[in-house]
């Protein structure tokens, strides 16, 4: 199937042949749709904290946070260029002819980015690029003159931002600075992930690419924050290693080559981050999005739900590995085994078919279903947002449920059924996530080792004018994690806030 050219290439990105046959095999037969049972709800698979559980929950993460080994997770790689789509539009149509004035009368966004453009907290760095590009930005602006405003807001002439990382964007503009994404994880993480040596661990996962804009960025910024905050902050960068890299196939699921006869790969897309994830050395990992930030007058409430879910996987993890201790003690008795049975199905919403009723048949299916990383999620009411939700998904084989966050692609949309299922979803996953990635020995786990292989996803792409298919690895916090213990959270709306567009960033959540 694969020539001494194509071996060397497989080599060379440390895909073991047996990899490359598996990713044609999941073409060929494609992979299943995930098979819905219900969507999780409010006393149904999402828990509701009410106040006074909350502040016990914040009290025992604070007791206790600052004596492990904790680190905040971003994935940080996606470059901003969808974040810019309608300025490519607003862009065409001046470079047509259109008049400004027309363009704003017919788009109400158009109108009130313009309007607006000296709020935004790259505007200073725009004029002084421009100023040195011997344009005046205030006259432009003043004239209405908009084309080099956009051309050089996007384009490497200028600030570059269309094909920049979000994370490197100014985003928040203050009395006298303004900050990156980045910039803001550093000031959360200062917040609640400080050991009790001070020490503030964030690792960004970034494209090759801009890996050396990052670590610039940091070494530019670095000295006042850990000045600011008494701190000494950590940052590590890592990129999404090769191997994750999947072959692309034509039509006929046969290796897609270049025009040099060279075999085709594309990236494996956000759960090949798992591997990333796997190397940490860490007890605890908090999970979130680069672009998910606010200004500080808001970050209060995004404090308070981080320590929540902080200690609430903190408890749960001290009652299971003290339920494991007490197994591998071998003094497990029937009454210690119903009570541990109990927690597993009441609080880690472990499914009770996997477990019998007596413990001799049970024990060790229990130690098994208990012995694996934890997961607590943060969920938000749905509000139409784009992606995925909570939902209990059967098992194809056992006929048992579980919880996991699915993505619309991974459901069956002909079904009526599955699609009506899909559709009652109450709530929204803003990967709001935190870890527990060791077992009660303080070992490591092995992640490779809870993926869903059959969670992946086929995608029609086309090169060079030709069709190809593409494969995606199973998403991070969908099929990667399957096999978690998960739990469900509600978290205010308030604590989500992206940016999609740039228009986003002239919400009130974000000025």
């Amino acid at each position: 199937m694969f020539t001494e050219k194509d071996l060397e290439q497989l080599k060379e990105k440390r895909i073991s042949v047996d990899m490359a046959k598996a990713q044609i095999r999941n073409f060929e037969k494609g992979f299943p749709f995930i098979k819905l049972a219900a969507p999780a709800t409010p006393g149904n698979g999402i828990m509701q904290i009410d106040k006074d559980q909350m502040n016990e929950y914040i009290q025992y993460y604070e007791q206790n946070f600052t004596e492990l080994n904790i680190v905040k997770f971003v994935p940080a790689s996606g470059a901003a260029t969808r974040m810019f789509k309608d300025l490519f539009t607003w862009r065409d149509e001046l470079r047509k002819g259109t008049s400004a004035d027309d363009i704003a009368a017919s788009d109400k966004q158009a109108a009130q980015f313009f309007a607006e453009l000296k709020t935004f907290a790259f505007w200073d760095d725009l004029r002084v690029v421009m100023k040195g590009k011997g344009l005046n930005a205030e006259s432009l602006l003043v004239r209405k003159d908009y084309l080099p405003l956009i051309d050089h807001l996007l384009e490497d002439e200028g600030l570059g931002y269309a094909m920049l990382p979000k994370g490197l964007l100014r985003f928040h503009k203050y009395d006298n600075f303004c900050r990156t994404p980045l910039e803001e994880h550093l000031v959360e993480g200062a917040n609640y992930v400080r050991k009790a040596d001070d020490v503030v661990k964030l690792h960004f996962t970034v494209s090759p690419e801009y890996r050396g804009r990052f670590i610039n960025h940091v070494g530019s910024v670095i000295k006042s924050y850990e000045e600011s905050f008494s701190a000494k902050f950590e940052v590590r960068f890592s990129v999404q290693k090769p191997s994750t890299d999947t072959m692309a196939v034509d039509i006929n699921n046969k290796p897609f080559l270049e025009s040099d006869g060279s075999l085709l790969f594309r990236p494996g897309g956000h759960g090949a981050l798992i591997q990333n994830l796997n190397e940490l050395t860490e007890d605890v990992v908090f999970i979130k999005n680069i672009d998910n930030v606010v200004p500080d007058n808001l970050k209060d409430i995004t404090y308070n739900y981080k320590k929540l879910l902080g200690g609430l996987l903190l408890f749960l993890q001290e009652k299971v590995f003290r339920i494991l201790s007490e197994i591998d003690g071998g003094n497990f008795a029937d009454d210690e085994y119903a009570v541990a049975r109990t927690f597993a199905i009441e609080h880690l919403c472990i499914d009770e078919k996997n477990l019998p009723h007596d413990a001799k048949s049970g024990t060790a299916l229990l130690r098994k279903l208990l012995d694996r990383p934890i997961r607590i999620c943060g969920m938000v009411k749905n509000v139409g947002e784009p992606g995925g939700g909570p939902f209990w998904v059967q098992d194809p084989k056992s006929g048992t449920q579980s919880l996991q966050i699915v993505e619309s692609s991974q459901v069956d949309h002909k079904n009526a059924e599955q699609k009506k299922i899909f559709e009652q979803a109450t709530h929204f996953n803003p990967v709001d996530l935190v870890c527990s990635l060791k077992d009660s020995n303080g070992k490591s786990y092995d992640l490779s080792e809870f993926v869903d292989p059959e969670t992946g996803f086929i995608s029609f792409k086309s090169k060079d004018g030709r069709d190809l298919k593409a494969q995606e690895l199973p998403g991070l916090w969908n099929g990667a994690m399957a096999h978690w213990n998960t739990l469900f959270v509600e978290v205010p709306l308030k604590t989500f806030n992206p940016v999609k567009t740039i228009m986003d960033l002239l919400r009130e959540e974000h000025r």
